[in-house]
């Protein structure tokens, strides 16, 4: 009886020692982070460090598109146009045989185009491009959910190349982005792009800020952000986010040989686009601060003949008559060196400094005259074109 007894005993402290010992035999030390079954063996698999931080950029781009393409809309344009006819259409043997209007005659064509916007706020207010959405008969404006709507122009800018467009939807129907700050943009930055390239709606890339204040791309003034994430056509208006899901400008145009993308994309940034917005809003166009003179950046010839000690500035080579620059004395070969509190370094930086200065408002001048310093007090006007 003793001898069973002890072998019952043992038996149940070998149970009692298999139980405790069974997890740490067959699944080690606990980890954080996912265990996953290999398809064939069925073993448990830890996720890699580098494959786990992997999941969780993925986790966070769904984020971004789940929470923003809500707000992100195509647009879709028509527009009627007059073309002349081919000059054989006047030809005898032609208008026996097809017929159709005599030479020179106009006739009219549907134009149609595509583009993208971001929802703005619930009152149903869009931000898109000029281009897109300017001049148009009639835009179409469609939501993630498939609904449709005849969007009005409440105005649009062609310097900046902005739009603003209102529709009419159901409650609950509209969900706006959040606009960030591009002012904290960096080369680096991820960049994200939402929108409708050739149609496809709602597609999402991603890519990195490639570089900041890109300017003397065109007469804006502007300072553009600079991505690689692919745009093309259909994109032009949408939005190009940050890692929070922020928008930190709109999408305008790429530079390309081809057409398509090549990693070079430019958009304005959105601290410049809420300004417009604004001015659209209230007063359905923007008025743009204008000093009327012709400048180009200053280069070695100039640093010789124009006896400047630094090679910055911008050098005056025509002054409009009766423009706000020849009402405050402003003389070619001037040297602009400084605008309002902006140092000036190229051309584009006195472009930047008058973009940035309301109509009607004085703004001090430094400049550089015949190898000596003066200031000049100018009233901006608004630009005439």
């Amino acid at each position: 009886m003793r001898s069973k007894t002890k072998i019952y005993v043992l038996m149940a402290v070998c149970i009692l020692i298999g139980t405790v010992l069974s997890p740490i035999v067959f699944f080690g030390k606990k980890e954080s982070g996912p265990i996953y079954l290999e398809a064939q063996s069925g073993t448990p698999v830890k996720d890699s460090p580098a494959k786990a931080q992997a999941v969780a950029l993925e986790n966070a781009f769904q984020d971004v598109f789940d929470t923003v393409s809500q707000s992100v809309v195509s647009i879709s344009t028509e527009k009627t146009v007059k073309i002349k006819n081919h000059p054989l259409a006047a030809d005898p043997f032609f208008e026996h045989f097809f017929g159709g209007p005599k030479q020179g005659q106009e006739l009219k064509q549907k134009q149609r185009g595509l583009g993208s916007g971001i929802i703005l706020n619930e009152e149903g207010y869009i931000l898109t491009n000029e281009h897109v959405a300017g001049d148009m008969d009639k835009l179409t404006v469609k939501l993630k959910n498939k609904k449709t709507y005849e969007a009005k122009l409440i105005g649009s800018d062609k310097t900046i190349d902005l739009a603003l467009l209102k529709i009419k939807a159901a409650p609950g129907d509209l969900k706006p982005v959040v606009l960030g700050d591009s002012s904290k943009v960096k080369v680096g930055n991820w960049a994200i792009a939402i929108g409708a390239p050739h149609g496809l709606e709602h597609s999402f890339t991603v890519g990195v800020v490639s570089a900041i204040a890109r300017s003397g791309i065109d007469a804006s003034g502007l300072g553009y952000i600079q991505t690689d994430a692919a745009i093309n056509h259909g994109n032009s208006g949408g939005p190009l986010l940050n890692i929070h899901g922020e928008v930190i400008g709109i999408n305008r145009m790429i530079v390309s040989p081809s057409g398509g993308s090549i990693g070079i994309g430019l958009t304005i940034p959105i601290n410049d686009a809420k300004r417009v917005f604004e001015e659209l809003k209230t007063n359905g166009k923007v008025k743009h601060a204008w000093l009327g003179v012709g400048l180009e950046t200053v280069n070695e010839e100039d640093i010789r003949e124009l006896k400047l000690s630094d090679p910055k500035g911008a050098v005056v080579r025509e002054v409009k008559k009766d423009s706000p620059a020849d009402q405050a004395g402003i003389k070619i070969h001037d040297v602009i060196v400084k605008v309002g509190e902006k140092d000036v370094e190229t051309r584009e930086d006195v472009i930047e400094a008058v973009l940035n200065t309301r109509v009607g408002r004085k703004v001090e001048v430094k400049l550089i005259r015949k190898g000596s310093p003066m200031k000049v007090m100018v009233t901006t006007a608004e630009r005439p074109f």
